[in-house]
Formats: structure tokens, C-alpha cells, sequence
């Protein structure tokens, strides 16, 4: 009976216990999911932040900007086209394209009339020759030695030679070879016998060679090149002032397509100059002045200064512009029409946001935020893009001229690499 009265006490006892139990663990159950919710609706909140308004700070790099744009060019050259009387014979290139070549020096030649009728027979001379002379024995040893030796010495050059025109210059000095040594032969052996009669007969054909052929000098120094399209006479320095757009245009030449080779004549460039016209709507055209340095990037990624020759300006508001490049000559010689960068102005050194940047009477302001620390920073605008300007601090002369105090002068706040600045400041609340 006892037993049975201590049993009902305990469970009396057990029973709200566990209910207290439970109720303060829902209870905290509760508390951590309000906790985790309010931390999920602060992340969702900072996010959307992060969206709608991404950070307002800045921190301040080196940076380069440009203010370009991507043209159509058309190649104009001081050059002179050279053509012979005999250009039906076809032409040997004595100077190659792309090589220098002086005033009055030999460039090509065309062929004489009988030329390889005239070279399979001294071939032929020179086999028997040279037959004639391995059998002979009384030839002077040194003289002969020697010429050998250079011969052997071309031969094995010649072997690990690709360049075509290695090629036939290597062929020329062995030629030369051979028959220097098939002379000094013919001078040791008696008048009158086979080898002497071999060489004079070769002298002669080697005259008629010489004879027959038409060789063409340069007009002036410069670049040799084979590559003419006509437009020579047309596109000259002479006529700057009548190019137009039209007359541009009604060219139809394709962009990037190299001039062919022509196989009748060849011209000289002057490799110190060139110019290319251009056609532009942009504002910098329309504020351009003649003497202006801009800078041409061209298809190889080198950038060269260019300056502003001439400038045309069309009845629908586009510009005829005219550079001159004094570099990258030989870069231009195989093209007509190429396509460009056109850089009017470049900059490099402080690069921060335009929205960063507040203009107050003429001068301009940043906010630099140091460890939560605002302070407005005076800076000179070198160029301004659209989305990013390049700055840098004022010397103090610049300071004196801008009317500054020397104290205020003393108490200037320098921009410098790595600050922090505020995107959209509101100077107002700024020292």
C-alpha cells in the first residue's frame, strides 16, 4: 500500500518536470530560429545593398587612358615608279622588294631577247671548262687553290640558305668564282689552244648577255618595291588639298589587302616619310588644328607619333584628315588601304572615378577616407575619359597661380597611390 502511494508521488512529481522541460527547449527552439532569420534577413538585406548600390569606396591605382578610335586609312607615299623599254622581256630583281636602294643604282633589269638561249650556252661552255681544267696540270696551284676554296666555302653556305634572294646573290659570287678561275686558266695555257678558244667563246656570249639586257636605275634613295597599283600618280603629296570623302571612297580598295607584284616594272618609296588619310566624324575632329600630335597604333600594336597635316572638312560635317608618320615607313610599303587606331590623346598616372570627382568654381575635389576619417583633397585633372579621369596632386607653383594662401598652401592634403576614395561625396559634411 505504501509502495503503491510513493509510486503515484513520484510520477506526481516526474510529469510537470517534463512539460517545464519541454516548453524551455521550444522555447529556445523559438529564440534560434527568430536568431537565424533575422541573420538571413540581414544577409538578404546587405546584398541587396550590395546590388542596388555597390561599395562606395575606391581605392586609388595606377591607370592609363585613351581617347581613340578605329579608322580606315589610306597609304600615301612620295614615291616614283621606273619602267624600261623592254618590259615585254620580263625582269630580273637585282635589288629585292623592301631593300634600300641608292640614287642612280641598278634596281632590276629585263631580259635580253636570246637571254636563255645565251645562258644554256655558256652553262654548257662552262661544264667543258671546268672539264678541261680538272685535266690540266700545268695551272698555277696557288691562284687555283684558293679560287676552289671559296667556291667550296659559297657551296657549303648556300646549303643553309633559305632566303630567296640569299639565294641567287650566293648563285652571282659563285658564277663569279667559276669564271674568274676559268680566266686565270685560259691566261697559263698556250695561245691558241681548247680552253683559251672555250673562254673567248664564253666572253662572247656573256657580251651579248650584257648587251642585250635593259637595266633599270633608282630615280631617287629609298625603299625598292614591286609592288605597283597605279594609284602612284593619283595619291601623291601634291594634291593633299583635293582629296575628298568621295573621291576617298570611290577608290574600292579592299581594306588589308596587299598590293600585288607587278612583273613589268617597280617603284622607289622614300622610307623617311608617309602619310595616311582618313576619314572621321568624331568631336576631336572637329576641334583638331593642323600641327596637332596624335599617335597612330597600327596593325602590329606599335604606336607612333603622327602629326596633323591637313584637315578637309565635307558639306556633311565629316573630316578629311591627313597624318604623317615618320616611322613604320617599311610596315606600310605592301598596303593601300589598312585599318587603324587613331589616338588623339593619351594619359597615365592617377586613375580614379569620374563620380568621384566634384568640380567647386573650377577646381576639383576628392574625399579620401582614411580609417573612417573624411577629408576633401584638392587634385589636378590631367584627362578626363567617360567613366575614369587622371589625376594628380598640384606642385605648389601651381598652388600660388591657383590664388591659394601659404598657409593654405602649407596645409595641402597630397592624393597619392593606394588612398581610398568616396564614389558620389557629399563635400558638405566633409572638413
Amino acid at each position: 500500500m505504501k509502495k503503491q502511494e510513493r509510486r503515484k508521488k513520484v510520477k506526481k512529481v516526474t510529469e510537470p518536470a517534463k512539460k517545464r522541460n519541454h516548453k524551455e527547449i521550444n522555447q529556445k527552439k523559438i529564440v534560434l530560429y527568430m536568431v537565424l532569420l533575422v541573420i538571413v534577413m540581414y544577409l538578404f538585406y546587405t546584398t541587396y545593398l550590395l546590388i542596388k548600390e555597390p561599395t562606395n569606396i575606391f581605392t586609388i591605382e595606377e591607370g592609363k587612358l585613351y581617347q581613340e578610335e578605329t579608322n580606315i586609312g589610306y597609304v600615301i607615299r612620295n614615291e616614283k615608279v621606273v619602267k624600261g623599254q623592254n618590259y615585254k622581256n620580263g625582269m630580273e630583281q637585282i635589288k629585292a622588294e623592301g631593300e634600300r636602294a641608292a640614287s642612280n643604282e641598278n634596281i632590276f633589269r629585263y631580259y635580253s631577247t636570246n637571254e636563255t638561249s645565251l645562258k644554256q650556252k655558256i652553262a654548257q661552255l662552262d661544264t667543258k671548262i671546268q672539264e678541261v681544267m680538272t685535266n690540266d696540270k700545268n695551272l698555277f696551284p696557288s691562284d687555283m687553290k684558293l679560287l676552289e676554296n671559296q667556291i667550296d666555302e659559297k657551296i657549303t653556305d648556300i646549303r643553309k640558305v633559305t632566303d630567296a634572294t640569299k639565294l641567287v646573290e650566293y648563285k652571282k659570287e659563285i658564277d663569279n668564282l667559276v669564271t674568274k678561275k676559268a680566266k686565270i686558266a685560259g691566261e697559263s695555257s698556250p695561245q691558241g689552244s681548247y680552253l683559251r678558244q672555250l673562254i673567248e667563246e664564253r666572253k662572247s656570249y656573256e657580251s651579248q648577255l650584257n648587251s642585250g639586257a635593259e637595266y633599270v636605275k633608282a630615280p631617287m634613295s629609298g625603299l625598292v618595291s614591286y609592288r605597283v597599283d597605279g594609284l602612284e600618280e593619283s595619291l601623291t603629296l601634291d594634291n593633299f588639298g583635293a582629296l575628298s570623302k568621295e573621291y576617298l571612297e570611290s577608290l574600292d580598295l579592299k581594306t588589308g589587302k596587299m598590293v600585288a607584284t607587278n612583273e613589268e616594272c617597280g617603284k622607289v618609296i622614300d622610307n623617311f616619310v608617309c602619310y595616311i588619310a582618313t576619314i572621321t566624324s568624331s568631336e576631336e575632329a572637329k576641334n583638331a588644328k593642323v600641327g596637332d600630335k596624335v599617335k597612330v597604333r597600327l596593325s602590329n600594336h606599335v604606336e607612333i607619333t603622327a602629326e596633323i597635316t591637313n584637315r578637309i572638312e565635307e558639306e556633311d560635317g565629316d573630316f578629311v584628315i591627313i597624318l604623317k608618320l615618320k616611322k613604320q615607313i617599311e610596315e606600310l610599303t605592301n598596303y593601300r588601304k589598312i585599318t587603324f587606331d587613331l589616338i588623339w590623346w593619351d594619359a597615365s598616372g592617377l586613375k580614379v572615378p569620374n563620380q568621384a570627382i566634384v568640380e567647386v568654381d573650377g577646381l576639383h575635389y576628392v574625399v579620401r577616407n582614411r580609417a573612417g576619417y573624411l577629408s576633401k583633397i584638392l587634385v589636378k585633372v590631367k584627362r578626363q575619359g567617360e567613366k575614369y579621369s587622371i589625376v594628380e596632386a598640384y606642385k605648389n607653383e601651381e598652388l600660388k597661380e591657383l590664388g591659394l594662401s601659404s598657409k593654405e598652401i602649407n596645409s595641402y592634403r597630397k592624393i597619392s597611390l593606394y588612398d581610398e576614395i568616396v564614389i558620389n561625396p557629399n563635400l558638405e559634411k566633409v572638413e
